[in-house]
């Protein structure tokens, strides 16, 4: 399955917008989890083959030919367009898929399977609490037009500055609050937690979406278990990223990485 370009838009210098539409996306069927993801295959410069090709083939070949594999997640789906929104992480030259997204112009191609995800706002929580960065960012805003109306949602996002901010909406009752990066030199992993400790502890059971960097989505999630303000069940924490690694160094240790914070206990 494959979409085409058909518009691209720069939200923020972070984040870039790409629509894909086309006959190759006719057997696309959304998934029902607000933080639904395609998994999109982006291909090295000067490969010997387009889009669409054949997964098995492409396997076979070396190493640096063949696609790399990136989550990207379903910003929107348009049934009656049968067009497929994409927010996707950008940051100049470094990782495949924002690259690729800078570099989109109408009638690319990118080929993708899916969707997949793990998390819908639990319809018999009091309130919600989303929680990560950029890389995130899509994700929290599809999550945030699923929570149930009147409820109150708390979003904290950490950006570059105000450039990164971008409008959210909700139909629950919307609590956004931005963490800005620009100006620390240290303490990057906890600007986060720091923010999600400052708040006012939410009163009932509480539905928790806490992803992005590793580090920071690990400091978050001991402080949320730790205080007891969130059920591990009611709690979906997951790392995008590792600060100081790529796309390739972050994927050979993520796997033990996640290990290990699971089997963090709180008493």
């Amino acid at each position: 399955m494959y979409g085409e370009v058909v518009a691209t838009q720069r939200l923020t210098p972070q984040l870039v917008r790409v629509v894909l539409g086309g006959p190759g996306l006719d057997e696309f069927v959304p998934g029902e989890d607000a933080d639904q993801y395609v998994n999109c295959s982006f291909l090295a410069d000067e490969v010997p083959y387009s889009v669409p090709f054949d997964d098995e083939a492409v396997r076979q070949l070396p190493r640096e030919q063949r696609p790399f594999p990136r989550r990207i997640t379903v910003r929107a789906w348009s049934a009656e367009r049968r067009e497929l929104t994409l927010d996707i992480a950008a940051h100049g030259e470094v990782g495949y898929a924002g690259r690729w997204a800078s570099r989109a112009q109408v009638g690319d191609r990118l080929q993708l399977r899916g969707p997949a995800g793990s998390y819908h706002p639990h319809a018999d929580a009091d309130s919600y609490l989303l929680v990560g960065d950029e890389s995130a960012l899509p994700a929290i805003a599809a999550c945030a037009e699923a929570v149930p109306a009147g409820r109150p949602v708390v979003v904290v996002v950490e950006v570059e500055d105000a450039a990164g901010e971008v409008a959210l909406t909700s139909p629950g009752d919307l609590d956004l609050r931005w963490v800005h990066r620009a100006g620390r030199h240290d303490g990057l992993d906890d600007l986060l937690a720091e923010a999600v400790a400052a708040l006012p502890r939410p009163i009932g059971t509480v539905s928790a979406f806490v992803h992005g960097e590793a580090a920071a989505t690990r400091a978050v999630r001991r402080i949320l278990l730790g205080a007891g303000i969130v059920d591990p069940a009611r709690l979906s924490c997951s790392p995008y990223w590792r600060r100081g690694l790529d796309d390739e160094g972050w994927r050979a240790v993520k796997a033990a990485w996640v290990r290990e914070v699971a089997a963090e206990t709180f008493g």
